[in-house]
C-alpha cells in the first residue's frame, strides 16, 4: 500500500485536535462544577449536605475519567457504504448541540470496528486505524472491507497494514496496555457477552485473556451501569505484582472505580505476605477445611464434664453439668453464628447464677427489675466474667485460627490428621508481627471463620450504645441553643451539632466495598482463576450471590498445589453446571519460535493439550547454555542487556526456581546495575528483574532467561505447568541457562555461542 499522504494525515490531525479541544472544554467545565459544589461547605440541612457530597463525588469521578483517556483518545474511523463516517475512541464525546463527535468503543454501533471482515463487512467499506503519539496523528492503517463500494477518491487515500502486528512488536513497558484499538473478533465476542451467569474464558499463554477480561469489565460498566455502579465490580488477580501490572488498563478506558484485589488482600484488615510450603497450601485449600474450621468453632463451645464453682467475696456459686448442657442446647437451637449465639448461652447461665445468689443473700422472690439489677451486678464480677469467657468466648477469626494452628491438640480435636498437623503447626505471632503471620491460603479460612463466628462484639455494642447516647445529648443541646437564639426554624439541630466535627469522608463504591467483608458485588472477574483453591472459591462466591462472573484462566498453567484440575470441579458445586465457556485459540504475544518450545513442555502437562497458535515470528531461535556455576549468570545477563539495547528490546526477566530465588537474585543484582530481585512494582519498572515462576505468572517481558528448568520441574507437583508458564513469558527472545542435564522437552534449543 502507498505511504500515508500528507493530506490524509492533516485531515485526521485536524479532527483529532478538535476532539482534544472538546475534551479540554469538558474537563474545565467539570472542574468548575466540582469547585462550585465544594465551595458550598458543610452548611445547610442534612439533605443539602448529602446532595452536595453526591454531586462532589460525581464530578470528581467524571473528572478522573476525562483525564484517564488522554492517551490515544481516538484510535479509529469507520467508513460506511452510505458515505457516513464515525470516529471510535475511549469514551463518547458530543458537542453542545449533542452531535456525536466520538463514539465510545463499547457502544453497539462500534462493534463493526472489531467484527467486520471482507466476507461480512457489516455495512462498512473501510476500517481505519489511527496511530497517535500524544495529541499528534503519526499514521493510519486501512482495512478494506468492501472494495467495490470505494470511490476513486477513497482509493487514492488507502494506507498500510492493520494495527495488530505493529502493536505486538512494540517494546514492553512494565505495565499492561489496553487493546481497545486492536481487539480481534473472537475477543470482542467475549467482551460483549451477556452480564448474567458465569462465563469461563479458557485460553493459553498470550491469547489476551487478562486484557479481554479487563475490557469486559469496562464494557459491562458502560452497558449495565445502572445495575453495576451501586454494587461495583471486583477484579481478582494472582499476586500484587500482577495487580500493579494491570492497574492502568481500566482507568485508560475511562473506568476509575473498580476494586482490584488479590485473594490475600480481600479480607479487610489483613494483608497476607507469608508464603506457605506447597503441602500446607494444599491442605488449607481443600474444601475439607470448611469442616475443620466449623469443628474448631464447636471445640470452643465445649462444656465442662464436671461442675464449676465460682468464688465471690461473700459466697460461692456453682454451675452443674446439666445446666451447661441446657445452656448450650438453647444457644445451638438459636441457629446463630458463635458470637451472636453467645448471649443466649450466657443469659441462661446468668439466670441460674442470679437465682442462686438471691437465695444466698436471703432475698427470696425478686421482681423483674430487682432480678435484672442483681444479674447485671453478677455479670460485672470478674470471676463470673472470666468463667463465662472460658465457657463460650467471644472470638475473632484471627484469634480462632491462631489458637488452632498453634495447638496440635486443637487441630486434632478439629479433625486434622497427624501429618496435616505437622504441616500446619506454627509458632504464635510475635508482638508487632501483625499481617506477616498470614498467608494467601489463610485468608479464605479467615473468611470462613468470620461466617461461622458472626461479627457482634460485646465491647463494640456497648461502645456504640454510649456513642449513640452522646450523639443524642449533643443534638438535644444543639436544639436548645437554636431555640434560645431563635434559629430553630431555619437550621437543622443535627447538622448544627455536627458542624464542629470533621467532614465526613465520601467514599467511592470500590473504597466502601474494600472495607466491607460482606459486600455483594454486581460482577466479579477472576484472573488466573486456575490458581484458586476450593476454599478460595467459597470466599469468592460469597462476594457474588448473583453469580454474575467472568472466570479467566488456563488449566494447563495451574501451578498451585491447591489449584484447579478442571473448571467443572471448581464451579459445579456453586452453579450446578450452569456455566458457559469461551475459548481463545490465537497467541498474540509469544512468537512462534518460543511456542514451539512451549508445545513440547505442554506435553508434560497433558499429552492431549494443544498450545495456542502464534500469529507472528521474530526470527530469534530460543537458545540454551550450560554453565559450570551459576555465578556465570551475571555476566551472561549483562551480555543479553547489550543485545537488547542493540535491537531496541526493552525489559528482561530471569525466571528461577522458587528454592533458588534468593541465591540467584543476589548473583544477578550484584553483577547487573539496576537489576531487582523482589516482586512488586520495582520488578515491573526495572530493566532486569529476577522472579520465581509464581510471581511472573500473567506478566510479559521482551526477553526471558529461564534458569535451572530441571529444578522448576522437580520442586512442585505442578512443575510441568510452572515450566510451561516460564517459557511463555517472552515477546521477543527466550533463553535457558542450566548447570545440570537439560530436560528432554528442551533438548531442541539452539546452543548459545558466547
Amino acid at each position: 500500500m502507498p505511504e500515508t499522504s500528507a493530506g490524509e494525515l492533516a485531515r485526521e490531525q485536524k479532527y483529532v485536535a478538535a476532539l482534544y479541544e472538546r475534551l479540554d472544554v469538558l474537563r474545565e467545565r467539570t472542574r468548575r462544577q466540582l469547585d462550585d459544589v465544594l465551595a458550598q461547605g458543610a452548611s445547610g440541612t442534612h439533605q443539602n449536605r448529602s446532595e452536595r457530597d453526591t454531586f462532589a463525588v460525581m464530578y470528581a469521578q467524571r473528572l478522573a475519567r476525562l483525564w484517564a483517556v488522554e492517551n490515544r483518545l481516538c484510535f479509529g474511523r469507520l467508513d460506511h457504504a452510505d458515505e457516513t463516517s464515525l470516529y471510535i475512541g475511549r469514551i463518547g464525546l458530543s458537542d453542545d448541540e449533542q452531535h456525536r463527535l466520538l463514539i465510545d468503543w463499547r457502544a453497539p454501533v462500534a462493534q463493526p470496528f472489531y467484527r467486520a471482515t471482507p466476507a461480512a463487512p457489516m455495512g462498512l467499506t473501510r476500517r481505519r486505524h489511527l496511530h497517535t503519539k500524544g495529541r499528534k496523528v503519526t499514521g493510519v492503517d486501512d482495512d478494506l472491507l468492501d472494495l467495490d463500494r470505494l470511490t476513486d477518491a477513497d482509493r487514492a487515500t488507502l494506507n498500510g497494514e492493520a494495527a495488530l502486528l505493529a502493536a505486538l512488536d512494540e517494546r514492553r513497558t512494565g505495565r499492561m496496555r489496553d487493546i481497545v484499538a486492536t481487539i480481534q473478533a473472537e475477543q470482542d465476542a467475549i467482551i460483549r457477552s451477556d452480564l448474567n451467569g458465569v462465563l469461563v474464558v479458557q485460553g493459553g499463554p498470550g491469547t489476551g485473556k487478562t486484557v479481554v477480561a479487563l475490557h469486559r469489565a469496562a464494557y459491562l460498566l458502560y452497558t449495565y451501569r445502572d445495575r453495576l455502579e451501586r454494587r461495583g465490580v471486583l477484579v481478582l488477580g494472582p499476586n500484587p505484582t500482577f495487580m500493579r501490572y494491570i492497574d492502568q488498563v481500566l482507568p485508560s478506558l475511562g473506568e476509575t472505580d473498580v476494586l482490584l484485589s488479590t485473594i490475600g488482600d480481600l479480607y479487610p484488615g489483613v494483608t497476607a505476605v507469608r508464603s506457605d510450603p506447597p503441602e500446607a497450601a494444599a491442605i488449607k485449600g481443600s474444601v475439607r477445611m470448611a469442616e475443620v474450621v466449623a469443628a474448631a468453632v464447636g471445640d470452643r463451645q465445649r462444656i465442662p464434664d464436671r461442675p464449676l464453682e465460682i468464688r465471690l467475696d461473700k459466697f460461692t456459686l456453682r454451675l452443674d453439668v446439666k445446666t451447661f448442657e441446657a445452656a448450650r442446647a438453647k444457644a445451638l437451637r438459636a441457629r446463630k453464628p458463635h458470637n451472636e449465639a453467645r448471649p443466649v448461652f450466657v443469659r441462661h447461665l446468668l439466670n441460674t447464677l442470679t437465682r442462686q445468689a438471691a437465695r444466698k443473700l436471703g432475698r427470696g422472690m425478686l421482681d423483674e427489675a430487682d432480678f435484672a439489677e442483681l444479674r447485671e451486678d453478677l455479670r460485672t464480677e470478674e470471676p463470673v466474667r472470666a468463667a463465662l469467657n472460658r465457657l463460650w468466648p467471644y472470638l475473632t477469626p484471627q484469634r480462632l485460627l491462631i489458637g488452632l494452628f498453634t495447638s496440635a491438640q486443637r487441630m486434632a480435636a478439629a479433625g486434622l490428621t497427624e501429618r496435616e498437623r505437622e504441616a500446619l503447626l506454627r509458632e504464635p505471632p510475635r508482638p508487632g508481627e501483625g499481617g506477616a503471620w498470614w498467608s494467601d491460603a489463610d485468608v479464605p479460612l479467615l473468611d470462613e471463620a468470620a461466617e461461622l463466628l458472626g461479627h457482634i462484639d460485646e465491647g463494640v455494642v456497648r461502645a456504640a450504645r454510649i456513642a449513640e447516647e452522646e450523639r443524642r445529648e449533643r443534638i438535644a443541646y444543639a436544639r436548645e441553643v437554636l431555640e434560645l437564639t431563635g434559629m430553630a426554624d431555619i437550621m437543622d439541630a443535627e447538622r448544627f451539632a455536627a458542624r464542629q466535627e470533621a467532614e465526613e469522608t465520601q467514599l467511592t463504591t470500590a473504597e466502601r466495598a474494600a472495607r466491607d467483608r460482606t459486600w455483594a458485588f454486581g460482577h466479579v472477574i477472576v484472573d488466573e482463576a486456575q490458581e484458586l483453591s476450593e476454599m478460595a472459591w467459597r470466599m469468592v462466591m460469597r462476594r457474588c450471590p448473583s453469580r454474575s462472573m467472568t472466570i479467566v484462566g488456563d488449566i494447563a498453567q495451574t501451578g498451585s498445589s491447591a489449584g484447579a484440575a478442571s473448571w467443572g470441579r471448581m464451579l459445579d458445586p456453586y452453579v450446578g453446571g450452569r456455566w458457559r465457556e469461551a475459548v481463545l485459540t490465537v497467541n498474540y504475544r509469544t512468537p512462534a519460535e518460543s511456542m514451539a518450545v512451549a508445545a513440547r513442555v505442554l506435553e508434560l502437562v497433558g499429552p492431549d493439550l494443544k498450545a495456542p497458535e502464534s500469529v507472528r515470528e521474530t526470527g530469534e531461535r530460543p537458545w540454551a547454555l550450560r554453565v559450570a556455576e551459576l555465578s556465570e549468570l551475571g555476566p551472561l545477563v549483562r551480555e543479553e542487556i547489550v543485545r537488547d539495547e542493540e535491537s531496541g528490546v526493552g525489559r528482561l526477566v530471569v525466571i528461577v526456581p522458587a528454592s533458588a530465588e534468593r541465591e540467584i537474585g543476589a548473583l544477578v543484582t550484584a553483577a547487573v546495575p539496576g537489576a531487582v530481585a523482589v516482586p512488586g512494582p520495582a520488578a515491573l519498572d526495572a530493566p532486569v528483574a529476577v522472579l520465581a515462576v509464581a510471581d511472573a505468572k500473567g506478566l510479559e517481558f521482551d526477553s526471558v532467561i529461564v534458569v535451572e528448568p530441571s529444578r522448576i520441574l522437580g520442586e512442585s507437583p505442578r512443575g510441568p505447568s510452572d515450566l510451561y508458564v516460564a517459557v511463555t513469558r517472552a515477546t521477543r527472545r527466550l533463553g535457558v541457562v542450566h548447570t545440570g542435564v537439560l530436560p528432554a522437552a528442551l533438548t531442541g534449543l539452539a546452543d548459545r555461542i558466547r
